[in-house]
């Protein structure tokens, strides 16, 4: 029998997260954003549209426990250059997990909806996390928090489908055709969205040199 994890408490904590509106439907999308780029402006628009969401968070993360922190840029930095990547009003960018006991994304999402229990939020992410998703914490909590929209990209379609905790929630996969729908599901439920298609990455743009300060811009290709 799998052991329950235990719950996250926040006791008295000083999070501020960004306001949200009864019935909203809000999208979050967390990453170290190290440094941002055209790619996570591609998720953003396609969830934004396909998902109908209000908004969109960038929740900035003060780190990543998956990841060194060797190679990662001030919060500040990353913050800055969020805000100036997002041009879109609907993308709010935020780092108000510095506020939480813990980074984790389980700890994160509880939160949330105790703050805002009227508010339909949606777990927005790209599809090369998915076959790592296993390796978080909690994670089947995190199934069954909120719904998940998987968006894809170059290389991982077919790795994001045959992974763990795709198979392990094959049953609560929505078709992409019902993803407008996606934010007023019960958990847990998730998608796979489809469409035009980034190569830029964080990891290759810090090799390459380029920092939070100094985000690239780069056609995007069609898929």
């Amino acid at each position: 029998m799998m052991r329950k994890s235990a719950p996250f408490r926040f006791g008295s904590i000083s999070a501020q997260p960004p306001m949200a509106a009864r019935g909203q439907r809000i999208g979050l999308f967390g990453g170290s954003f190290n440094p941002p780029h055209e790619g996570h402006k591609l998720v953003s628009e396609i969830a934004l549209r396909r998902l109908g969401l209000d908004q969109l968070w960038w929740l900035v993360t003060p780190g990543n426990p998956l990841k060194g922190k060797s190679e990662l840029a001030a919060l500040a930095e990353r913050i800055e250059a969020c805000r100036n990547l997002a041009d879109d009003a609907r993308v709010v960018v935020t780092d108000f997990e510095t506020g939480l006991p813990t980074a984790y994304t389980a700890a994160t999402l509880t939160f949330l909806k105790m703050r805002y229990p009227d508010t339909q939020f949606v777990w927005v992410m790209g599809a090369d996390n998915l076959p790592r998703f296993h390796r978080w914490q909690q994670w089947r909590e995190i199934f069954a928090a909120m719904p998940i929209a998987v968006v894809d990209r170059p290389g991982w379609h077919l790795k994001a489908i045959a992974s763990k905790a795709a198979l392990a929630y094959r049953a609560a996969r929505w078709p992409e055709r019902r993803a407008a729908g996606l934010a007023g599901a019960a958990p847990p439920a998730w998608t796979l969205l489809t469409g035009p298609l980034s190569d830029l990455s964080s990891t290759a743009l810090r090799a390459a040199g380029l920092t939070a300060a100094s985000p690239p811009r780069r056609p995007m290709r069609k898929r």
